[in-house]
């Protein structure tokens, strides 16, 4: 793999078919289209405005990267974006699970806004009937508005993904569920983003969303040249903890996995390699195009993932009621745009996928409409100032998360759940208990870090909370797929197969 080390001159003697497709010349600001009224985004003329090129993969852990500190998973990709661009640290997702996670990142906002509340069963003709996120005005219609030329390749799994979305240029969804080689279709995500930036119009700003999946389970039939590699690897990474007593397995953590962890590791750091091999081949393209100094690379993923942490495997619904563990609510984040954001930097603030629509918006001086802005109080905050190496004194010390009716909220030395299911509220200690063993809201000595913190998260949800989409009624809101803990059936499956790859899939 090749990484930008310096600007190619361009050659007299390429071809026309070149010409068209690089960016040799310079892009001529485009006026902004008419459009809907309530999405006018009255960007400023004349601004030339970056490319943006987002990858979000699904359920790729913040620890399985060698920038976060990983001693045998290899990542140089990622590891030379996050060297020569901002790793922001204490990235977390809004909730620990698929399709609520990337609704917020398209829209910017939380669960209890957009409605969604669970992974969807897109197989399933009764979820697939609703219109998920249809009243929703999403980051690609802002853009694309705004002069934006938009692809989304990869993973959606947001609802019907196999009809184009309003707001994209070009779609090419691909998941484990259509393809019929789950590898071909691995690398073909990427193929997908290479051929977008080689036929896009040069005369427009792109905005190229990549959503690769490789590290979902099942963790098996990833390439052997890169699983072989791992096979001998130690993992002492991952701690040896003693399984989390709050809640009974379900979902990923019964999965046949755990009765071969190492080759299930092995295949799952294999994943994160291949993926970041996919992300060298974006980026070298980036570079033969001369476009590296004109575009915004982000890397994040929807939620995090346990494979053995906490005696677990899975994320937010390894475990029934839900969890907000450490390892499924921590994401990666990385954002590089040479000469633009301030390189070489390692951030400690706290910020979530709204946080990262916010900043997206305005890197690209896009705001959104008041008309839009005023059907929802958007929660997030843009950290671009940050990024360019300014300071914010009065950055939030709390991040705050929901799954269903579970909410959580995190500051740098507590974490407080609220399971409303099950009538329980819980606090860990992070400084004294980092691995969550132990619930202590009981205990005398914590009774008013349990009262402020609750005071916390109930004044955070009231700001945004809207009654149609709420969490806190999400057993009156369409089914997301046949496994919601708010409608537990009871069932303990263990499975030889994840019910999502076979034909009766949640059923």
């Amino acid at each position: 793999m090749r990484w930008r080390t310096s600007r190619p001159a361009c050659s007299a003697g390429r071809s026309n078919r070149c010409r068209r497709r690089t960016s040799c010349r310079r892009r001529r600001p485009r006026p902004c289209p008419q459009s809907d009224p309530e999405r006018e985004p009255g960007r400023r003329e004349g601004v030339n405005q970056p490319n943006i090129v987002v990858f979000l993969s699904d359920d790729h852990a913040e620890w399985a990267l060698g920038c976060s500190g990983n001693s045998e998973i290899r990542t140089p990709a990622l590891d030379h974006l996050a060297r020569t661009g901002v790793r922001m640290r204490n990235a977390f997702t809004v909730s620990p699970v698929c399709s609520p996670a990337r609704a917020s990142f398209w829209t910017g906002l939380l669960p209890s806004q957009h409605g969604l509340h669970d992974f969807l069963a897109e197989r399933d003709p009764e979820v697939n009937a609703v219109p998920w996120l249809g009243r929703e005005t999403l980051l690609a219609d802002l853009l694309q508005d705004a002069g934006y030329q938009t692809a989304m390749v990869g993973k959606w799994h947001l609802g019907r993904s196999e009809q184009q979305r309003p707001g994209f240029d070009h779609w090419r969804p691909r998941d484990y569920l259509s393809q019929v080689s789950p590898a071909a279709g691995r690398h073909a995500v990427t193929d997908d983003a290479v051929a977008f930036l080689r036929d896009r119009d040069i005369d427009r700003p792109f905005f190229l969303y990549v959503g690769h999946y490789a590290t979902h389970s099942p963790w098996r039939d990833h390439p052997e040249r890169i699983v072989g590699q791992y096979r001998t690897a130690s993992f002492a990474d991952i701690p040896d903890d003693p399984v989390y007593p709050y809640g009974r397995m379900a979902g990923e953590a019964l999965f046949p996995t755990r009765t071969d962890p190492r080759e299930a590791l092995a295949q799952y750091y294999a994943a994160a390699t291949e993926i970041d091999e996919g992300v060298g081949r974006v980026l070298d393209e980036l570079e033969a195009q001369d476009l590296a100094d004109d575009t915004l690379v982000v890397y994040l993923s929807d939620h995090g993932l346990m494979t053995g942490h906490h005696g677990l495997w899975g994320k937010g619904n390894a475990t029934v009621p839900y969890n907000m563990l450490e390892e499924s609510i921590r994401v990666p984040m990385i954002l590089n745009h040479p000469g633009v954001l301030l390189g070489g930097q390692t951030r400690d603030e706290f910020v979530t996928q709204c946080d990262l629509f916010e900043l997206l918006l305005e890197h690209a001086d896009v705001p959104v409409p008041e008309a839009v802005r005023r059907r929802h109080r958007y929660p997030g905050r843009s950290f671009r100032s940050l990024c360019r190496g300014g300071a914010e004194p009065n950055w939030p010390d709390a991040v705050y998360g929901e799954y269903g009716d579970t909410r959580m909220i995190r500051t740098r030395a507590n974490k407080l759940v609220n399971q409303p299911t099950v009538g329980r509220t819980m606090l860990f200690d992070l400084n004294g208990d980092p691995r969550e063993t132990a619930d202590v809201a009981g205990q005398k000595q914590w009774e008013t870090t349990v009262s402020v913190l609750t005071t916390r998260l109930n004044s955070y949800f009231a700001q945004y909370d809207e009654p149609d989409t709420s969490g806190l009624r999400v057993a009156e809101l369409p089914r997301h797929n046949r496994r919601e803990a708010w409608r537990d059936h009871g069932r303990h499956d263990i499975v030889a197969h994840p019910p999502w790859l076979t034909d009766q899939a949640d059923r």
